[in-house]
């Protein structure tokens, strides 16, 4: 069962702003496959971001708390803005199917914490027909990487074809494993039409910029947007 219907969360997605007449933060979900880099860009928004924005995040494994751990042994963000979700079974049912668990942790890191700007959603590794609820984010960001292969953007899925931003991570590797970026843009176009795709090397100095500013793009046409309150 899909819980974006009405009766099963009723206004969720559809409000900006908290009962208490703040606007809630934005919510980016990211997914992928196993080892694409999600954690990794996860890891470098926050660095980039920090600074300028009040920024929590979620993660997913299945029975572990390992990308949570991994951001908070780097510190990218203060440890209580940082919870973790174990979904227990696939991945695709704790951000698609029961979101409840995810949206309680959202929830709660921005009552713990304060008005919020971002929280990132991380989805633990999953295929290319990961997607996620929107009753959970307001928008996704669907990570592949070169290593995988440059048929990827080919092969499509709902992942690769729908999400509001596609990354195609670690192409420093690109030389390394045969993958032809050129390819891989090519059949991106012909797969997302006029959706945006962006090419990251997170070991290059700033390789995070072009994610960071499709963040910063949404989150200034989210404040920008006429209010919608629970409830209205």
């Amino acid at each position: 069962m899909h819980l974006d219907h009405p009766e099963t969360y009723p206004q969720r997605h559809s409000y900006s702003h908290r009962p208490d007449g703040t606007r809630r933060a934005l919510r980016v979900g990211l997914g992928g496959p196993v080892g694409s880099g999600k954690t990794a860009t996860v890891a470098a928004l926050c660095r980039d971001l920090r600074a300028r924005l009040s920024i929590a995040v979620v993660t997913n494994d299945i029975y572990t708390r390992e990308d949570a751990d991994f951001l908070l042994r780097n510190a990218v963000l203060p440890a209580d803005r940082i919870t973790a979700v174990e979904t227990g079974a696939c991945p695709h049912t704790a951000i698609r199917d029961d979101i409840s668990a995810n949206l309680e942790a959202v929830e709660e890191l921005e009552e713990r914490t304060g008005p919020l700007d971002l929280i990132l959603v991380e989805s633990g590794g999953d295929n290319l027909t990961a997607t996620f609820s929107t009753g959970l984010v307001d928008a996704q960001i669907f990570v592949i990487d070169v290593a995988a292969g440059d048929d990827i953007p080919r092969k499509g899925g709902p992942g690769v074809t729908t999400a509001d931003l596609l990354v195609v991570n670690k192409t420093d590797l690109a030389p390394y494993v045969g993958s032809d970026l050129a390819a891989m843009a090519r059949d991106a176009r012909a797969q997302r039409g006029e959706l945006p795709v962006a090419f990251t090397s997170l070991t290059a100095e700033d390789g995070i910029r072009p994610v960071a500013d499709w963040v910063l793009e949404r989150l200034a046409a989210w404040t920008a947007a006429p209010a919608a309150r629970a409830g209205a």
